[in-house]
């Protein structure tokens, strides 16, 4: 059992649908039962929200979902018609048809369940079931949205579903240890482990999804990341195989689109932090790094990062919780990068930071700040920065191609 998810640029024409439907047809040809996931074609969700925007202010949840959704049937119904060209019969399927149940939770909806009876119905009868991706039903009988990279959700939870692996087809041919138009020596990764592979997807990392890695790793869906252009074989990400030695560092991932908040002389005092993150988290605001310096004379600074496009919001809010809590002023920082290195062997060997600050020492690139898990260690550099902190810790690591 293989389910196949193809994303949007893989079917954002006529003749890459039939290509796909080719793919798909010789996949059916060798012996194995086949399922389809389909995002909509090319930039086609980006247009409707687009289009939504010039005839709604509002924009009510519900309807937002019932437009976006559109653009996933639209592409399996074509899909289909190209794979009956090819003698091979399908059926499409919305996200309801396929079984999804979802929370009431429009724009972005997180599965509940899902009831494959008609799709493993289609199977046993000989037929390619083609679903489209990101949507579903909720309890309440809307449709509803899974929201961005819900596609590779709606894979992954088909392949658990139904007892297959997951193969997600996309613009890239697998998973890099790092982004290839940053440093054009990076190497593809053969296999990754789950673990590793959300750090990256948490650093920065744009693919595979990060919903759809978390959902594979809690019910062991070995996902392939392969390219719909070239049909080689890509990157496995996989569980962690504890007869092989690990990489101490698998991949580095720079993100140059966040922006640092540094909240100076805070009184340092129970509960005050709470305040802080509290308000944030009231309005939604997704903190990633946090970083409190120790305290001196009854008072601290707090810095933590956000993605920048979020500053212009976010920062009238902490300046006025700063008032609240008789801290000093606001500064902020709109161009910063995160630099991220990830690697399962990191847990046993040691001088991994070490390296990563003499060699940014060395290169002339200074460190803002420092975030650190088991197999992960982030810093924080000037945004500029990103490109060259990526490059020269790659080749530190040795992970430059021969």
């Amino acid at each position: 059992m293989v389910v196949q998810k193809f994303g949007g640029t893989s079917v954002a024409d006529p003749e890459r649908i039939r290509e796909v439907a080719d793919h798909v047809a010789r996949t059916v040809r060798r012996g194995d039962q086949v399922v389809v996931v389909v995002s909509a074609m090319g930039k086609e969700t980006d247009e409707l929200l687009h289009l939504a925007s010039q005839v709604s202010k509002t924009r009510p949840g519900r309807e937002m979902d019932m437009l976006i959704t559109a653009g996933e049937r639209k592409a399996t119904a074509l899909l289909c018609m190209a794979l009956h060209d090819l003698g091979v019969p399908a059926d499409s399927f919305t996200g309801s048809q396929a079984g999804f149940l979802t929370d009431t939770n429009h724009m972005n909806a997180k599965i509940l369940e899902v009831r494959a009876d008609r799709i493993r119905a289609a199977v046993d009868a000989g037929r390619v079931p083609v679903v489209g991706g990101a949507q579903g039903v909720s309890t309440e009988n809307d449709v509803t949205f899974l929201g961005r990279g819900g596609s590779d959700t709606t894979a992954v939870a088909l392949a658990e579903a139904l007892g297959g692996v997951c193969e997600l087809y996309t613009d890239v041919s697998g998973v890099f240890t790092t982004d290839p138009r940053v440093v054009p020596v990076a190497r593809r990764m053969t296999r990754i482990s789950f673990d590793e592979m959300l750090e990256m997807c948490a650093a920065g990392c744009p693919k595979p999804a990060m919903r759809a890695v978390e959902f594979a790793r809690t019910h062991g869906v070995p996902l392939h990341v392969r390219s719909a252009f070239t049909w080689e074989p890509g990157t496995w990400i996989i569980e962690e195989d504890p007869e092989m030695e690990d990489a101490i560092v698998s991949g580095v991932v720079g993100d140059d689109s966040e922006a640092k908040i540094t909240i100076t002389q805070v009184p340092d005092r129970p509960g005050v932090s709470a305040k802080v993150f509290r308000a944030l988290a009231s309005a939604d605001v997704n903190v990633d790094m946090i970083v409190q310096n120790v305290s001196e004379q009854g008072h601290t600074d707090i810095s933590f990062t956000l993605p920048s496009g979020e500053l212009a919001t976010v920062l009238p809010l902490t300046e006025q919780v700063a008032v609240e809590i008789g801290a000093d002023r606001v500064l902020s920082d709109p161009s910063i990068a995160k630099v991220s290195l990830v690697g399962a062997g990191m847990r046993t060997n040691p001088g991994v930071a070490a390296t990563v600050f003499e060699t940014l020492a060395a290169n002339g690139i200074n460190i803002e700040m420092i975030s650190t898990s088991a197999i992960r260690i982030s810093v924080v550099v000037a945004g500029d920065q990103c490109d060259k902190a990526v490059a020269v810790l790659h080749t530190a690591f040795g992970l430059d191609a021969a």
